[in-house]
């Protein structure tokens, strides 16, 4: 038997804080330990709680409907193959940027929370963001249009491999917008929250997509 301790939990919250703690087989919370999450807002899977304390999505799945449960894995399913997308993608980039390459694994990972989250495997992350000319705080998680279309011009310049497949990559996430209220509806909170996920990766995307362009600078209102 290993005790989990209010000590551990600390260390673990200040080098990465998290909102959910679930203990593997044969481990137990000790009673400093189950008050530091609980004062903390922290939910506890244990064998007691697992019971009765589900990730709220998935009640929410279990409520669906059958054809929108058939709906939600092809969520699932489609972001799978976006998440691969973004891997071969920055396999194919890395030598040409390493720092590009890495910014889309950040980004495959986070597309990967969103479809854990649908399947009820996980919290979903609240996104950061990076403010530029013409993306902030206030709308990096909406819906605010491409900068610019890309076109067959952009295949003339220095990084139009990498600008190309970004775009490609913007394109595909945008994908699974439709999906997502065709399962949850446009006024369902847990869809609102998947689609604002869904929107900040975008964002970061166009964003990448002008630097690259502009060298450091952002193009939005150029």
């Amino acid at each position: 038997m290993k005790f989990i301790t209010e000590e551990y939990l600390r260390a673990l919250y200040k080098k990465e804080p998290f909102s959910v703690y679930e203990l593997d087989q044969g481990e137990r919370f000790t009673p400093g330990a189950r008050q530091y999450l609980s004062d903390k807002g922290i939910k506890m899977w244990d064998d007691a709680s697992c019971k009765n304390n589900k990730i709220p999505i998935v009640k929410q799945s279990e409520a669906l409907p059958k054809e929108n449960k058939n709906l939600n894995k092809k969520i699932c399913f489609k972001l799978k193959s976006i998440e691969a997308l973004f891997l071969v993608t920055s396999s194919e980039i890395i030598k040409e940027d390493i720092i590009l390459a890495q910014s889309i694994i950040n980004l495959e990972k986070r597309i990967s929370n969103i479809r854990n989250f649908i399947e009820g495997k996980s919290t979903i992350e609240k996104p950061c963001h990076k403010e530029c000319t013409g993306i902030n705080s206030e709308n990096f998680c909406e819906d605010i249009d491409d900068c610019f279309e890309i076109t067959e011009f952009h295949m003339q310049l220095e990084k139009s491999n990498e600008i190309l497949k970004l775009n490609a990559l913007r394109c595909a996430i945008r994908e699974i917008e439709p999906i997502v209220f065709e399962v949850y509806g446009e006024n369902d909170n847990v869809g609102n929250q998947i689609i604002k996920n869904i929107n900040s990766i975008i964002n970061s995307l166009s964003q990448m997509i002008c630097l690259t362009i502009g060298g450091g600078k952002c193009q939005r209102k150029a």
